[in-house]
């Protein structure tokens, strides 16, 4: 299973590379707090693998890494080879990129 790093994300954004961020949480997760990613809930993710593009890296994440790369393993089984997952979660982004985050 491919990963990619928090910093890796942050130098994407950073630089504008195209990429498509999903959030695979459930929705009152993403309402608590949120790094801006498209919602699309892990048990929503076979009826919505049309959302999902096939053009650019599509990074995958939950909480802590855990949900999202069950996704990433269930979407390579369909065939995709554009998925990563992002190592340590929404959690290692406020630890290490944006403490402020989820935060009151």
């Amino acid at each position: 299973m491919k990963e990619i790093s928090v910093q890796d994300l942050k130098h994407m954004r950073d630089t504008g590379t195209n990429h498509q961020l999903v959030d695979v949480r459930e929705e009152y997760e993403y309402e608590e707090m949120n790094i801006g990613a498209e919602l699309i809930c892990m048990g929503q993710i076979p009826e919505c693998i049309g959302r999902l593009r096939k053009d650019v890296p599509v990074i995958l994440h939950c909480r802590s890494g855990g949900r999202s790369s069950n996704v990433v393993k269930y979407l390579e089984g369909q065939g995709f080879d554009n998925v990563y997952n992002l190592k340590g979660g929404i959690l290692a982004w406020r630890e290490q990129i944006e403490p402020a985050v989820g935060k009151g």
